[in-house]
């Protein structure tokens, strides 16, 4: 890339697999993975990126979080853990960049609410139910947040007003707001079409299933009018 194209001016770690259940009845392999390519594949991501930002002098790192980064959701334990960790990267690298003098980097996170993609397919899911989540968001508003991120990185940029609505609940009421998600979480899900337990695409890749939404919220509404 870099022969190719001479630096490199943005780098967007977007990566990111699921597994939803109990924690308890996922099993450890699934949850291994989770950290595999969540966290160790965003720690390779900026590593890579920011060696090259500081021989440049610039650079903006941007990475995609969740709303799990600042709110932890029952049902996706592992998952919220490697989205937390992930915001804790950002802050940290951030911090050593202003340390070492390197003013012209700048490292971002978005942290997007549920989206209709196809992540909720690719999940592995250990809850019986086909994976939901009310009131989810269009790709398009992440995609929005990401291109914007790329000029105006913030380190915890929350998207959208469910979003925004959750990080400023969990500051205020962090006992309450993680009560009222799990409790949601587990209602929602029990809405879901019954589904065999099943490791999802996160060990091997779903062909099947590659494009930008997931059809989730088609799903749904077919499943509420049941």
């Amino acid at each position: 890339m870099l022969d190719r194209f001479g630096s490199i001016d943005v780098w967007v770690n977007n990566v990111g697999v699921g597994a939803v259940g109990y924690f308890w009845d996922i099993p450890i392999e699934d949850h291994a993975r989770l950290v595999d390519v969540n966290l160790k594949g965003f720690i390779y991501g900026a590593h890579a990126a920011l060696r090259v930002f500081r021989s440049q002098g610039r650079g903006t790192l941007v990475n995609v979080g969740s709303v799990d980064s600042a709110v932890p959701i029952a049902l996706q334990n592992t998952y919220a853990a490697t989205k937390a960790a992930v915001r804790s990267l950002g802050h940290s690298l951030s911090e050593e960049l202003r340390m070492a003098g390197d003013d012209g980097i700048k490292v971002g996170t978005i942290m997007p609410w549920a989206v209709d993609t196809p992540w909720w397919v690719h999940a592995a899911n250990y809850t019986g139910h086909e994976p939901r989540m009310s009131a989810m968001d269009d790709p398009q508003i992440v995609v929005d947040a990401i291109v914007a991120a790329c000029t105006d990185p913030k380190l915890d940029q929350p998207v959208g007003y469910k979003a925004k609505a959750a990080n400023a609940s969990h500051q205020v009421m962090p006992g309450l707001t993680e009560r009222f998600s799990a409790v949601v979480a587990k209602s929602e899900t029990e809405k879901g079409t019954p589904v065999a337990p099943h490791p999802g695409a996160i060990h091997n890749p779903n062909p099947d299933s590659t494009g930008v939404s997931g059809g989730i919220r088609e799903r749904m509404v077919a499943e509420d009018s049941r």
